[in-house]
């Protein structure tokens, strides 16, 4: 006991002394370089590749990448030269594939330049087949029954759209070549590849709208994102001293602090020091890998801040948001600091969220080239296509609803309700009062005109851009948010791997452009001209999602009740909401766009489910032994010194009453905690015991254990009210949050 609070007591005095980590820029003659001169300094992309590829080379290599072509093989040991060369100028000694399986995490396995010649001298090599494919071990990868145990052969395979990187860590440099990771028979074990499914398939039905309605010449159609990551940084020593946070991720027990978030004072406030400096160097690092970070401030909760990068395409942007994570838990031990990118790792205030903002964008060799598809244009035929799309978005989010919330499904996203955060139990889509009222009119029939560019002026949208720079307010409240020129998912989790929501999106997107093109088709026979036919498609598909839409405060308990008339799905919990991946509408989304087969659709829900047991049964286990070996010794050590002291003190003749009292009341939470502890091992064991039906034991766990979780820690919690500082061994939550 007394270790553990005098370890506690030196942890603060440490704080107190720490000084912030000087970082500072590359410099030139003793200048700091501007961030522009060395941005990417440590990528090999295109703008590289340019300078050091033949044309005819590089030309397949671009087109590839721009275009979502088929690599040409033929190319490879060319590039993979190059790639070497620049690799082993800068330090280089191993490269390997950087893949994304379905942990949440990246996965690498590092291999040396280093052969030998004919003549058995060392030299360096890097082949064509090298870089384009590897065979790690599959076997230990979570696969959901893709895969089994004994069989361990799959293959990475690089993702040229993404630019390979050297990654610097510990004084160590190696190459990342960004790859897909699929089975021996073509299974895709990642969480990368079917988001390049997803972003083909989506591309495909949405230039064929775009042809149908007279826009020509598009090579490609691709989806854009940008990826706003909050997170808490606290002090390492507080991190290290709390069992719940070093397993869990969050804390499991712990009172709330007098003063949270109520004053408002965090939100934009002044960084403060230590953690200016930490932010500072990972944007550093992010720059030399050619993350555009662009934005960082203070969130809500104390202690919590965010990151925010320049749109990319998607698949790059994934990539990214994967080196954000990394680098700013890397970065941050070198400054004291523990970066917490759990959605809720303290209760009581707000938790993390990990906003997408995501849109579509044309590629092609005219005009059309880089129109955002969902942004108003100047003329009534291009507004129309706004819509056009728009409605495509709120057809797809509307239908699939349930599948958007098995995306966002994690174990810490549970927690994450209320205050200022998106709700991920029921979604709905906010489109601000103008967006609305245009697309409630249509909807409506309110288009009585002889054409099409009549009916927009009776609308007054056929200038859209006019009011589109404010056309929209922001409801913070809303998971999937208009903000003009894209959607904001606000539900998904801060520790998320963005890939599997984004992908669900952009399948239920791709189907509902194909669905509305088909109808297009039909109308396009009878109508007066293309334009006509488009709003007529549009007015239904705003009518058939008009239950979806929701301009109100999503926090309400009147929301709750209204979306259960409007039909729409209220899934409160990981395991309900992960049976969406089972459903009919589900397998006929996936059969129909080819994004995923059915083992492969089946495989993404065991992985999950299964993640979303681990992760409770670690937080009971972590919360039973801290009770065991923390928060019961430390009230057993409490109540004893009460007692000592009341025995001296009625030894010298003085009134212990009030010290005999509080002995006697802190005894009585003692016992509380004790019987809800047994409670808590009889779940623990029960749970452990479910293991052959896997849908039935986190059923139990999500409720039963949950519930029980709440129990022992609102009994721990009372103790800590009542348990001086110098005999409680955790670091409370003032001291995490608030640090001096």
């Amino acid at each position: 006991m007394a270790t553990n609070n005098s370890s506690r007591m030196a942890v603060m005095r440490e704080i107190t002394n720490r000084a912030p980590r000087l970082t500072s820029r590359p410099e030139e003659n003793g200048v700091q370089s501007p961030t522009s001169a060395w941005f990417g300094m440590n990528t090999f992309g295109l703008r590289q590749m340019r300078a050091k590829l033949p044309k005819d080379v590089y030309k397949k290599l671009a087109a590839s990448i721009r275009l979502g072509k088929k690599l040409d093989s033929d190319i490879a040991p060319v590039v993979a030269q190059v790639i070497k060369e620049w690799a082993i100028s800068r330090g280089v000694t191993h490269f390997t594939h950087w893949f994304q399986p379905q942990t949440g995490l990246t996965a690498e396995k590092h291999d040396a330049f280093l052969n030998f010649d004919e003549a058995g001298l060392p030299i360096e090599t890097f082949t064509g087949e090298q870089l384009i494919q590897s065979e790690p071990d599959a076997s230990s990868f979570p696969s959901g029954g893709l895969r089994a145990t004994w069989e361990a052969r799959g293959y990475t395979a690089w993702n040229p759209a993404s630019p390979v990187f050297i990654s610097e860590t510990g004084g160590v440099k190696y190459l990342c070549i960004p790859s897909v990771f699929i089975g021996y028979n073509g299974e895709a074990l990642d969480e990368m590849t079917p988001l390049l499914r997803s972003c083909d398939v989506l591309s495909a039905r949405a230039t064929e709208l775009l042809s149908l309605i007279g826009d020509t010449g598009v090579l490609r159609v691709i989806t854009t994102l940008g990826v706003e990551q909050e997170f808490f940084l606290i002090d390492r020593g507080h991190f290290a001293l709390r069992p719940d946070l070093v397993m869990a991720g969050r804390s499991l027990v712990g009172a709330p602090p007098p003063r949270g978030q109520q004053l408002e004072d965090h939100y934009f406030g002044g960084i403060p020091e230590r953690v200016q400096a930490c932010i500072a160097e990972v944007e550093q690092e992010l720059y030399k890998l050619g993350v555009p970070i662009c934005t960082r401030h203070n969130e809500v909760a104390p202690s919590q801040f965010e990151m925010a990068p320049i749109f990319e395409d998607s698949e790059v942007a994934v990539d990214h948001n994967h080196l954000v994570m990394a680098i700013l838990r890397k970065v941050a031990l070198r400054h004291g600091l523990q970066a917490l990118i759990h959605e809720k790792p303290f209760a009581g205030i707000n938790g993390s969220g990990k906003h997408c903002n995501w849109s579509m964008a044309i590629v092609a060799d005219n005009a059309l080239d880089g129109t955002n598809l969902l942004k108003p244009g100047k003329t009534p035929h291009q507004n129309l296509r706004f819509l056009l799309f728009l409605a495509a978005v709120l057809k797809g989010v509307h239908k699939h609803a349930g599948l958007l919330r098995a995306g966002i499904a994690v174990t810490g996203n549970e927690h994450r309700l209320g205050a200022n955060e998106a709700p991920p139990a029921i979604i709905s889509a906010f489109l601000g009062k103008g967006l609305t009222q245009v697309v409630e009119d249509i909807a409506a029939g309110k288009t009585s005109a002889s054409s099409a560019e009549q009916a927009m002026l009776k609308l007054g949208v056929a200038k859209l851009p006019e009011v589109e720079q404010d056309n929209t307010d922001r409801n913070r409240t809303s998971p999937f948010a208009f903000t003009g020129a894209k959607f904001e998912f606000r539900a998904v989790g801060s520790s998320q791997n963005i890939a599997f929501p984004v992908m669900l999106l952009q399948a239920a997107v791709a189907e509902a452009i194909g669905e509305i093109t088909a109808e297009l088709k039909k109308e396009i026979a009878s109508a007066k001209s293309v334009d006509d036919a488009v709003l007529k498609v549009a007015k239904k598909a705003f009518k058939e999602s008009t239950p979806v839409r929701f301009e109100g405060n999503n926090y309400s308990d009147e929301w709750v009740v209204e979306a259960k008339q409007r039909g729409l799905l209220n899934l409160r919990r990981t395991p309900e909401a992960l049976e969406q991946l089972t459903t009919k509408g589900a397998k006929s989304l996936f059969k129909d766009t080819g994004i995923l087969t059915d083992v492969e659709l089946e495989s993404r829900y065991h992985v999950r489910l299964e993640r979303y047991i681990k992760d409770m049964l670690i937080e009971l286990h972590t919360l039973q032994q801290m009770v065991d070996t923390q928060v019961l010794p430390a009230a057993y050590g409490y109540i004893g010194s009460l007692a000592g002291t009341a025995g001296q003190g009625a030894a010298a003749g003085i009134n212990m009453q009030p010290i005999v009292d509080a002995a006697n009341a802190t005894s009585k939470l003692v016992a509380t905690l004790q019987k809800k502890r047994a409670e808590l091992a009889k779940v623990i064991a029960k749970a452990e015991h479910m293991h052959d039906d896997a849908a039935a034991q986190a059923q139990y766990i999500t409720s039963t254990g949950a519930e029980i979780m709440a129990e022992v820690r609102e009994a721990s919690d009372a103790l800590e009210m009542s348990i001086g500082d110098e005999h409680w061994p955790l670091p409370r939550y003032r001291e995490m949050l608030f640090p001096v």
